[in-house]
């Protein structure tokens, strides 16, 4: 860290210089191809993220990097978490600072993030799973999907014939932009989070704001953000709203009327939104975490990330072996399996609610949901 220093500003702060400076990292630096990175995103999130701020990083009289983030009381976390799905110092290779500098360096309680992109030995490692298209564009990358998983794309096929002669023809459209749609997957999403008894994101305000913002911008290099549509008939059946740059196309926010589940609305959309945008030159359609299964079926490529929190020795690290020992003797010994799920919702919870009370508000219904998933196990064996 010798001769690492730091200044902490607004986004509206930068001038173009640094602007200028943090597109030429991004055409030199390939790890840093996603939409999360570009300069318009920080830009309209700094506007809204309560507490929003960028870090720029020099060392002797030279800037080396830019770091955006938002503070929640004590703790940092990256720009628009908790709905950011990469984030890291932008910064070329070789010369970013690493995680544990950049939390010593931006001091705070806590420095929390779940998709660091970056070299570093904190925490642990998780994968993103891609679409990546080769010269024969989609219709290649579907005759191979179809080849090696057919049970699961001709089961796709029968749902959308089922779908169109229960429903009517069905019509896609991308590149969609009306607010009222945008509210009907909000809404959609926080049905769903009521549902599966997940922190609502949306709750707290700015995540909607923010939403609404990046959907009317228009940015360099292709930056934008859109939402694709699937009617049968003239029912709406499933959004997805979407980020893109360059020939990057990350899926963010998918969401389908639940009562049409058997027919795989959102699925179906995912298909035939890759096809319409392959075609204005779109290559890598990313599909954030792996983990829901019919991304083992999509996705041909791979991204290693880290999930870490770099904790101020203390209390803080008191306070977290604690919690783990209560969830231990509420879970009889379960405390460490369901570290990670906890602490994925507490720093949700934490990034969205602005306020003590709401965040409290937060931490105890997530407490109440994670120990309803230790008992769960026991109920079904008693």
């Amino acid at each position: 860290m010798a001769g690492l220093k730091v200044e902490i500003v607004r986004a509206d702060a930068l001038d173009e210089g640094a602007w200028a400076e943090w597109r030429a990292i991004l055409a030199d630096t390939p790890a840093l191809n996603s939409p999360y990175f570009r300069p318009t995103f920080t830009q309209i999130a700094g506007a809204i993220s309560p507490e929003a701020a960028v870090a720029v990083f020099t060392r002797d009289g030279r800037t080396v990097g830019f770091f955006p983030h938002q503070r929640r009381g004590g703790a940092i976390q990256p720009l628009a978490a908790p709905m950011n799905d990469y984030h890291g110092v932008i910064a070329r290779d070789g010369e970013a600072p690493t995680l544990e500098e950049v939390a010593t360096l931006l001091g705070g309680s806590r420095l929390n993030v779940t998709a660091w992109v970056g070299d570093t030995p904190a925490g642990e490692p998780r994968r993103t799973v891609q679409v990546e298209l080769g010269a024969d564009g989609y219709d290649g990358w579907y005759a191979e999907r179809r080849q090696t998983f057919g049970k699961f794309f001709k089961d796709k096929e029968r749902a959308r014939r089922s779908m169109e002669a229960e429903l009517g023809p069905l019509r896609v459209e991308r590149g969609l932009h009306d607010p009222r749609l945008l509210d009907w997957l909000i809404g959609l999403k926080r049905d769903q989070y009521k549902r599966t008894a997940r922190h609502d994101i949306f709750g707290c305000g700015w995540t909607v704001e923010l939403l609404h913002e990046l959907l009317k911008s228009e940015g360099p290099g292709g930056f934008g953000a859109s939402m694709a549509g699937l009617w049968a008939g003239d029912r709406l059946t499933a959004l997805e709203y979407s980020l893109h740059a360059g020939d990057q196309y990350h899926f963010w926010f998918p969401g389908y009327e639940p009562s049409l589940a058997r027919c795989s609305p959102g699925i179906l959309l995912s298909m035939d939104t890759m096809r319409l945008a392959a075609e204005l030159g779109y290559r890598t359609f990313d599909f954030g975490f792996e983990g829901e299964h019919y991304k083992k079926y999509f996705c041909n490529g791979a991204h290693t990330v880290r999930e870490a929190m770099i904790v101020k020795p203390g209390i803080g690290q008191a306070f977290s072996q604690a919690a783990v020992k209560a969830l231990d003797l509420a879970g009889e010994g379960r405390g460490e399996r369901l570290r990670a799920s906890v602490r994925r919702r507490w720093a949700a919870i934490e990034a969205c609610e602005v306020t003590h009370a709401d965040r409290l508000k937060g931490a105890v219904q997530a407490a109440g949901a994670a120990l309803a998933k230790v008992r769960a196990p026991q109920r079904a064996s008693a």
